[in-house]
């Protein structure tokens, strides 16, 4: 039903919760036909449209269909987004009788036939918050089957040995009547209109299927018996973990664990067994723990098994089902009914085919696997205070959408020399073409992008260039599929999803803060901390991530509801407790592990994350993510502001954590605003006019970027990317924030990125370029690891000084960064720190400062970065006048330098020190560097007086 399809709800959105509301309804002809046209009318007395904010009478139709089988979905078209209905399926109003219809046939409004069953429900535009009504089912053509006893696609829970009644009747006379179990004819009635059958000593479980006929119309009716196995109590052998335990020595076994409190029993089916278990698939349970186990025997190497788990409850609660089949709340693989037939194979080929006759997601097990030949095993991260971390949505960054195009694109990230990138979420989620924040499965890769040697390769390949990566996880909640919600849920339409119970050991019934989306975890719960923990240990020791940006932090407190925003946003403290407690967890695993958190609350409570173990070696202390996309974009526009909180000082901390971004994925784009609302006062430096709202952005790298501590670019604002977040995906764009018609915030973007060779576009490749020298210049020279000085004032020009008082006056210590965002030319005030020469660090220029406060004259949205040295690795002509020779060139094992060094270091052109050496004044020392992959090298000697000179090698 509705819950299957894509239902994507759009984050960091206030949410308006809404109770569901029942709708009184007619179908017209209350009897009809798959090509019958026929007139849904509701009444609209029984809708409160205000209730769901909706003005105009804007109503709309949510539809879905079932086979004649009443079993296999069948969507529709015309249903557009959950949270933006497509105006084809807007009901009518008709005030005069106070009543909405819409006029349908059903298989050209569906697209197909072999219709048995119609769904629908009532919704405003942008259903979110539950702005929707009931679900209503009618059935499709004269001849229907109504099944008595038991109910439809039923679990009826048995005790060995009992006996099952079976009743059905049909319209329009006799009918003839097939039952099945397991695939075997057990009972026929070739001419009844009322049928009826006991099956006897049933000590197996069984799958019925009851098939009725009439004339050429076939309906079948299926359900199911579970024999209780009566569990048997055995300790589960030492060293187990919850999910798959492969066997080390012996690749016919693996052990299935389950921890299901308050379940009675639990079978397992698969393909091993024909998805028909036998009392030799019942878990055993552990008396200890309570989890249920089972050693699976006779798998073959190097082949895909599938399987669920069959959860059963004896006596459930009103409203939940007795038996849910679920995968493996801790599977690393699975397969989706409802996703898969729409992944490419290009993206992911020779994907297991998800079994036949199944439903819900299923599990893949292999034995046998051939582990990832990893190239880089000791990768050595870049400072926490050095990082530029490029965020990437997968799916908007190549038409490919995979991981392939990033593989692909290696070059782009390392010219522009970032040193990290992350990735929003990749674990599995529900649907294909998405943000990644439904999550449902938090241990699995998600098939749409490619699969899990592919992303590895990726991940291997940014760290043999120096680069880190970094993922994106939404474990604040899961969506619907998730198994540990299904276990425990509400399911009162009985079609296998629903909101989590008071028994649900892991989930909040209700959120427990404000922004929720999905269900709510509940991070008091042990249960629910050890499976946070399973997930980070996944990422970190599987594919050797290098940090997690933990999503919506907020969530994690238990001291909240939906609506207090205010208790929301202020400090809590049980939320400080536990994710000090995971960061704790991911730093026992790898001590230099990033962890970075988008709070976006108030300094004191993200304080105690950013100074948290900051002092100890290796540092730690969490980055924060800072928010500053407003701040940027009013400089950008042309207009006064203060960006005075992009520094780690500005909001108490201890040491650099502050993660500062003037974009993200989650805010609208600089250069859309720029265009649309920018300063057009001058004609001459229009601000809405693209090459000159282009221009201004290498500026806002420059008063950003720069600035001490960890930063982050959205993808392509580094080529003035001036599509709005609320672009659709036919090239329209959508910014309406009205709660019932919705935006295309989350729709999949055009990318003329590279089908327009913007880095061909010198406009754009200059933001680009500058960005890189930029980029460069804070990830290799020390100053920039020093102290700011920003005023804390709203201005038009920017003023930031930069200094570290630990390097020599002979060393490049002291900048200045000036930026004029007014849009005519501006006499900017100075405040060198002393009188002398000063290096202009972009293109190596030279002033003479004789009166530190002489102001300097900058043209409307450009900028100056003025040192006391040159950046030796920040211009593209850094080797001009180098007195230095090295030999040989290309290098194999050792090179020799024609000067005496003190010191000597070696970069990769990505800017990370791989090899580091202090001949001393030995001018015949030998720099070996046999073990360094071939490539482009930087050497940087450094003489006893602190004088630097720089130039490149060939490693052959």
């Amino acid at each position: 039903m509705k819950k299957t399809l894509l239902l994507i709800f759009l984050l960091f959105s206030a949410i308006t919760f809404a109770q569901i509301q029942t709708a009184t309804y007619s179908v017209s002809p209350s009897t009809f036909e798959e090509n019958t046209s026929i007139t849904i009318t509701i009444n609209g007395s029984s809708i409160n449209e205000g209730t769901w904010a909706v003005t105009g009478n804007a109503l709309y139709l949510w539809a879905w269909a079932f086979d004649t089988n009443d079993t296999t979905q069948k969507g529709t078209p015309l249903n557009g987004s959950w949270e933006a209905s497509d105006e084809a399926s807007k009901f009518t109003y008709n005030a005069g009788t106070d009543t909405y219809t819409k006029t349908i046939t059903p298989t050209t409004y569906y697209n197909t036939t072999g219709i048995g069953k119609i769904g629908f429900l009532i919704k405003a535009k942008n259903g979110t918050g539950d702005k929707k009504s009931q679900d209503i089912l009618v059935e499709v053509g004269s001849f229907q089957v109504n099944l008595t006893a038991p109910t439809e696609n039923s679990a009826t829970i048995l005790a060995s040995g009992s006996s099952f009644n079976i009743a059905a009747n049909n319209t329009n006379g006799v009918a003839s009547y097939t039952l099945k179990a397991n695939g075997t004819s057990i009972n026929t009635n070739a001419s009844t209109s009322n049928y009826s059958y006991t099956a006897t000593n049933i000590t197996t479980n069984q799958n019925f299927e009851l098939s009725v006929v009439q004339g050429t119309v076939t309906i079948s009716k299926k359900f199911s018996v579970i024999v209780n196995p009566n569990t048997v109590s055995q300790a589960m052998p030492a060293g187990l973990v919850d999910g798959i335990n492969y066997n080390a020595t012996d690749v016919t076994k693996a052990t299935l664990v389950l921890d299901a409190p308050l379940k009675d029993f639990v079978y397992v089916a698969g393909s091993f067994n024909n998805w028909q278990p036998t009392s030799a698939y019942a878990m055993k349970k552990d008396p200890t723990s309570g989890k249920f186990w089972l050693e699976l025997t006779g798998l073959v190497s190097g082949v895909n098994n599938t399987y669920q788990y069959w959860v059963v409850d004896a006596t459930p609660l009103a409203n939940s089902p007795s038996m849910v089949k679920t995968a493996d709340p801790y599977s690393t693989l699975v397969l989706s009914p409802f996703d898969d037939a729409n992944i490419p194979a290009a993206s992911y080929p020779n994907m297991p085919v998800y079994p036949t006759g199944q439903n819900f997601e299923v599990t893949v097990l292999k034995t046998g696997q051939t582990p990832y030949n990893w190239q880089v095993t000791n990768f050595t991260k870049p400072a926490k205070e050095k990082l530029v971390v490029y965020e990437v949505l997968v799916r908007d960054f190549d038409a490919k959408r995979s991981y392939q195009s990033l593989i692909d694109r290696i070059d782009y990230f390392k010219n522009l020399k970032v040193n990290a990138i992350q990735l929003m979420p990749v674990m599995e989620f529900e649907g294909n073409e998405s943000w990644g924040y439904n999550t449902s499965f938090h241990m699995a890769l998600d098939k749409f992008y490619g699969t899990s040697d592919k992303l590895k390769e990726f991940i291997d390949l940014c760290h043999q260039n120096g680069i880190a990566v970094i993922l994106d996880v939404a474990l604040n909640h899961a969506f619907g599929r998730n198994p540990m919600v299904r276990m425990w849920m509400n399911d009162p339409d009985k079609d296998g999803f629903g909101s989590p119970t008071t028994e649900n050991p892991y989930f909040n019934t209700v959120a427990k803060h404000s922004y929720n989306v999905g269900e709510d975890f509940n991070h008091q719960q042990l249960r629910t901390q050890n499976y946070v923990k399973r997930v980070v240990k996944q990422w970190i020791e599987e594919y050797k991530i290098d940090g997690l940006r933990w999503d919506l932090t907020k969530g994690f407190t238990q001291n909240c509801t939906a609506s207090d925003e205010s208790c929301t946003n202020a400090l809590q403290q049980d939320r400080i407790d536990v994710l000090k407690s995971y960061a704790d967890y991911s730093w026992g695993l790898d001590p230099t592990h990033y962890a970075i958190f988008e709070h976006l609350g108030t300094d004191a409570e993200e304080k105690q994350w950013a100074d948290y173990r900051v002092t100890e070696s290796p540092s730690k202390g969490i980055m924060m993510w800072g928010k500053m996309t407003d701040p940027y974009n009013e400089l950008s526009m042309g207009y006064t502001s203060n960006i005075y909180k992009m520094t780690s000082a500005s909001r108490g901390f201890t040491a650099n954590r502050l993660m500062g971004y003037a974009e993200s994925h989650d805010e609208e784009r600089l250069m859309y605003k720029n265009l649309q609302y920018g300063n057009s006062a001058n004609s001459a430096h229009n601000v809405k006019t693209l090459d000159i709202a282009l221009s201004r952005m290498s500026a806002i790298g420059a008063v950003s970027l720069l600035i001490p501590g960890p930063k982050m670019i959205w993808h392509f604002g580094d080529l003035g990317w001036e599509q709005s977040i609320f672009t659709c995906n036919n090239g329209t764009v959508n910014t309406s924030s009205d709660a019932t018609t919705g935006d295309c915030k989350l729709d999949t973007k055009p990318q003329p990125q590279w089908t327009g060779n913007w880095l061909g576009n010198s406009s754009r490749s200059k933001i680009y370029n500058d960005w890189a020298k930029m980029i460069t210049m804070k990830t290799t020279e020390p100053v920039f690891l020093g102290t700011p000085t920003i005023a804390n004032t709203s201005s038009l020009y920017v003023n930031i000084k930069i200094t570290n008082s630990s390097l020599a006056s002979t060393q490049l210590k002291d900048v200045l960064i000036l930026a004029n965002f007014n849009v005519t030319a501006q006499n900017l005030a100075t405040g060198f720190p002393y009188t002398g020469t000063w290096y202009n660090l972009m293109d190596n220029t030279t002033i003479e400062v004789t009166n530190v406060a002489t102001p300097i004259n900058i043209p409307p949205g450009e900028f100056r970065i003025y040192g006391n040295k040159v950046a030796s690795l920040a211009i593209e002509d850094f080797e001009k006048g180098n007195t230095i020779s090295l030999f040989p060139n290309p290098v194999a094992a050792y090179f020799t330098l024609n000067v005496a060094a003190a010191k000597v270091e070696v970069y990769s052109l990505s800017g990370q020190l791989v090899k580091s050496f202090e001949p001393k004044g030995n001018q015949e020392f030998q720099f070996g560097v046999s073990e360094l992959k071939t490539g482009i090298y930087v050497v940087k000697a450094i003489d006893e007086n602190d004088n630097v000179q720089v130039m490149k090698f060939i490693k052959k």
